[in-house]
């Protein structure tokens, strides 16, 4: 009896579990681009090129694996525009009776999936190191799920960086270590850029044609499209890169938009890359005496840790996540987010560099766009809908978490003990914006001020029934307190008439 095995964008894995489930000799594998997938929210040009000619690729390894790919492209006659709908006209096709499916990252494609006319058997994503049930498990009774007693079990779950049941060099976690200011020079030439083949080629003339007016530039295309040369940038990244990756890896420059950092997640994410053996690489690097402790352990506290974490939240918490607004926030993302002029270098740096590469690191997520959208007030749907559309690696499960919850703070606390709100002598700090910006950083009020200086009081006092018994949060509220109230009538009267001008379509 044939039975479909359906192998989506993100799931470009020899180990897939659907894989792994199915009979080569008689089962069809089922691949297809399609409208609905690359059109729920506006996805880069870029990111849409990289996952189809990552899936056009690994069908054709399928094939010359011994596996029956049936495979359709977005612009075929007989393209249904759905997963669903390819899986029905597939099935009809061969007569078969059933679906074995590895289970997406997206709660949306779970539910078309289980809405079928076919009988489905969805089996475990086994790529993660962490099942639903060990994090149900590890969340269970717990007052706060904080991600770094979790990281801890994962460490201690894979044996990376342990002596025994104890942490290298005696500590868990060398942050404080990777925390450095922006360097004068960085003597990394950032990631490997691989030229376009005829598949690629083939794939971006489709993009462009069907995609080229969504925001984001398409060319020049540089990504890794196979595992191959995504095992290439990896090794790239560990000599040359990785050895002042955590010193660094927080700072941001002006002419520099890699620095340090691997711009392996693009890879990981869809599959081309097993997580645990690039950590392997990474610790193994440590253990040749070529990386630094704090930069091996902070990549992959990142990868064990967080991508972990955020998988875990995202599935714990249920479809209803990316809704929730515990704030209250409701304005509209403004248009500079969509590439619209503004005078804020550091909001203007990492949109440009968010528009030309479909990447930029996570603090430039974090702490300038992500900043800036709870400062001022943004519906955070709206928020994580651009981070969904705009970066080459987000995909639901891992970008729903990093966005609702710690990013925006919309899921009252779940993922971080206190919103990630800063002012611009944060952003001055870690990098060099501010330097080249309209506005002054040292500036506290006045036509001049740096907007998250007034902004950041704003939110503050907005949400102080809130926050103000929130232990970390307590000083600031105190400072505020002893400022005369000509000045902070000042601050609040100038960030309400920046949000102002800005809800208005001002150039701010």
């Amino acid at each position: 009896m044939t039975r479909l095995v359906l192998v989506l964008g993100d799931q470009l894995s020899p180990n897939l579990s659907a894989l792994q489930k199915a009979d080569k000799s008689q089962d069809v594998v089922v691949m297809a681009e399609v409208a609905d997938e690359a059109s729920y929210v506006p996805h880069h040009p870029k990111k849409i090129a990289f996952i189809f000619a990552a899936m056009r690729k690994f069908a054709a390894s399928l094939a010359d694996d011994g596996w029956r790919v049936d495979y359709t492209k977005l612009d075929s006659n007989e393209n249904t525009g759905s997963i669903t709908g390819e899986l029905i006209r597939r099935a009809e096709a061969h007569d078969a009776k059933g679906v074995i499916a590895t289970e997406p990252g997206e709660w949306r494609l779970i539910e078309a999936l289980q809405e079928m006319p076919l009988k489905l058997h969805m089996v475990n994503d086994t790529r993660f190191i962490a099942s639903h049930k060990e994090f149900e498990d590890w969340a269970e009774g717990r007052k706060e799920l904080r991600m770094e007693w979790f990281y801890r079990d994962m460490r201690r779950k894979t044996g990376l960086l342990m002596e025994g049941d104890k942490p290298v060099e005696g500590k868990w976690n060398f942050d404080h270590d990777n925390r450095k200011p922006a360097p004068d020079e960085v003597d990394y030439n950032g990631p490997m850029q691989f030229t376009p083949d005829e598949t690629v080629e083939e794939v971006l003339d489709l993009v462009e044609q069907r995609f080229g007016d969504n925001f984001g530039t398409l060319k020049p295309f540089w990504y890794a499209t196979d595992t191959g040369q995504a095992r290439r940038q990896l090794t790239h990244w560990v000599k040359h890169g990785l050895p002042k990756f955590g010193d660094f890896q927080d700072a941001m420059l002006n002419d520099n938009r890699f620095l340090y950092h691997s711009i392996i997640s693009f890879y990981i994410n869809a599959g081309l890359l097993d997580p645990l053996e690039v950590c392997q690489q990474v610790e193994q690097a440590y253990k040749d005496g070529h990386a630094p402790i704090n930069a091996v352990e902070g990549f992959i506290r990142q990868i064990i840790g967080w991508r972990e974490y955020m998988r875990g939240i995202y599935f714990l918490e249920g479809p209803d996540y990316t809704s929730r607004n515990v704030l209250k926030h409701d304005r509209k993302l403004p248009e500079f987010f969509w590439g619209g002029e503004t005078k804020m270098n550091c909001v203007s740096k990492a949109v440009a560099q968010t528009r030309d590469e479909a990447y930029a690191h996570h603090i430039q997520r974090l702490m300038v766009t992500g900043n800036f959208a709870l400062l001022a007030g943004i519906d955070p749907h709206e928020v994580h809908e651009w981070y969904l559309a705009v970066y080459a690696d987000a995909y639901e499960w891992v970008e729903a978490p990093n966005v609702i919850g710690m990013s925006q703070f919309a899921d009252g606390g779940i993922v971080g003990s206190k919103p990630y709100v800063s002012s611009g002598s944060y952003i001055d700090r870690m990098s060099d914006y501010c330097k080249s910006c309209a506005y002054k950083v040292k500036d506290k009020t006045g036509e001049d001020a740096c907007p998250f200086n007034v902004l950041y009081w704003n939110f503050l006092v907005r949400h102080r029934e809130r926050f103000s018994s929130n232990g970390r949060m307590g000083q600031m509220y105190s400072t505020w307190d002893r400022m005369k109230d000509e000045r902070r009538e000042t601050v609040l009267a100038e960030a309400e008439d920046f949000l102002d001008r800005m809800d208005a379509g001002d150039l701010v």
